[in-house]
């Protein structure tokens, strides 16, 4: 069967845009099915998302230095100047988490949108062949939307007064989205990018306190509503050096084995803040029966951190890469108008791998399948109630698996698995399994200006 490759990309959009719709309704079925819980999310502006695609994710994170003629790699802009024909890549995730303390464990279920991306050259390669020139400088251009933050749970908290005790219940949910726009352009073997985009999103949180023993009586239902926006934007640098050899003809040529050193920076900025409080005191038939706060449209600043990564990777063409990143975000420079939480300066370490057995294997598919492996170990901004800083550590393992669409053009389909921990030792924790699922779809018609004799 013949695939239609327009038919198959409206297929995907439509599948990832419905991705929050199937989220809402797995985590409001019955008691008995695992629902999206993560706690920590109440500090900041909830679980900073992972921002690399699934091909970069599955390496551990190597973003500083990765680039690819056919995969987008957003965290280091100037790796999108690498892109050798149109890129159209969507993904997502799905976790299973256990959450674990002294007193109990739950278990936890999460799936939402990752990302939808597309980069283009500016000048389509085939044009360039036909034309028998080079450029002096090639551009290539993204757009992509993807998540920030994220932030849903649902926490009761036990506290003993006189003769009873008083249920406190923090509920939350939202997130944050960039829309970005990427240029990058790169003269011989230096690559330069730039990210600017547009930070918006909406978080509510929500509490309820009432006394256990206490039937029929009145409890406060207190919600706190911000929305966000802004500008934000990064900018990248990659030198890529190619290895020389000898060929037959006593001629200077490029082995196929390389290295790239990346470096990015994001921006340290302000975005507007937007806050609405309505408490109020409620009956058990939820009729409202005072209330206790009105305050609407409030308007602030929060200001988000800096950031910087530097990473190295060693490639040889079409057989292996391997590589070590390192990431660093200030938060304590974080503050907020209108949630007022203080964090803690973070970093992340990283080191990955990626074979590929024979790209050109015609009867063995797997041979033709990139296996990926990667290891990461982070310190989160946020920390517990014994002043505990979080981290995380884990290992992905992952594959992209090639497949040929209409006109000859290798498309893939990434998908990784990743295995980790979260959070304190003392404190709350989380044990999970997520699975990363990605689809890169190239097109080299994008801009080709088609030539009669």
């Amino acid at each position: 069967m013949t695939l239609n490759l327009k038919s198959f990309l409206l297929f995907l959009f439509v599948c990832l845009i419905n991705l929050p719709l199937l989220e809402a309704q797995i985590f409001t079925s019955d008691n008995n099915t695992p629902k999206r819980n993560s706690p920590y999310s109440r500090i900041g502006l909830g679980d900073i998302a992972d921002q690399n695609f699934v091909s970069v994710a599955s390496m551990g994170g190597l973003a500083s230095a990765f680039n690819d003629p056919f995969q987008v790699n957003l965290t280091n802009p100037a790796s999108i100047a690498f892109l050798k024909s149109a890129s159209f890549e969507v993904g997502g995730f799905f976790k299973y988490g256990k959450l674990n303390n002294e007193d109990a464990s739950i278990n936890t279920f999460a799936g939402n949108f990752g990302y939808i991306s597309i980069g283009f050259p500016m000048i389509n390669e085939i044009n360039l062949q036909l034309d028998r020139k080079d450029p002096l400088l090639d551009w290539r251009m993204n757009f992509a939307l993807l998540p920030y933050s994220n932030v849903g749970y649902n926490v009761e908290s036990r506290t003993p007064i006189e003769l009873d005790t008083a249920i406190t219940t923090f509920t939350g949910k939202g997130g944050t989205y960039k829309l970005l726009w990427t240029n990058a352009l790169k003269y011989k073997d230096f690559a330069f990018g730039i990210n600017a985009g547009y930070l918006f999103g909406n978080t509510i949180n929500e509490r309820e306190i009432y006394l256990n023993s206490v039937t029929n009586t009145y409890f406060n239902n207190l919600v706190d509503n911000i929305s966000y926006s802004g500008l934000v934007w990064s900018f990248g640098a990659q030198y890529k050096h190619q290895f020389k050899e000898m060929n037959d003809e006593k001629e200077l040529v490029n082995s196929g084995r390389s290295i790239t050193i990346g470096a990015y920076l994001n921006s340290k900025g302000e975005v507007n803040t937007n806050s609405n409080q309505f408490y109020r005191r409620i009956n058990p038939t939820f009729t409202i029966a005072d209330t206790l706060r009105n305050v609407q449209d409030v308007e602030g600043t929060a200001v988000l951190p800096g950031q910087f990564g530097i990473g190295v990777i060693y490639e040889k063409l079409n057989k292996f890469r391997v590589g070590l990143d390192y990431s660093a975000s200030k938060w304590s420079n974080y503050k907020n108008d209108a949630k007022n939480d203080v964090l803690l300066d973070s970093y992340r370490v990283a080191a990955g791998a990626e074979y590929l057995p024979n790209k050109n294997s015609y009867n063995k598919y797997l041979d033709k399948v990139r296996y990926r492996i990667g290891v990461f170990y982070e310190k989160d901004p946020r920390k517990d109630e014994f002043n505990e800083q979080l981290t995380a550590a884990g290992i992905v393992l992952g594959a992209g698996m090639p497949l040929t669409l209409p006109r000859g053009q290798t498309s893939f389909f990434n998908l990784g698995i990743e295995a980790g921990k979260f959070g304190s030792a003392d404190s709350l924790n989380e044990t999970y399994i997520k699975i990363n699922l990605g689809f890169t779809l190239n097109d080299n018609y994008w801009f080709y200006k088609r030539k009669f004799n």
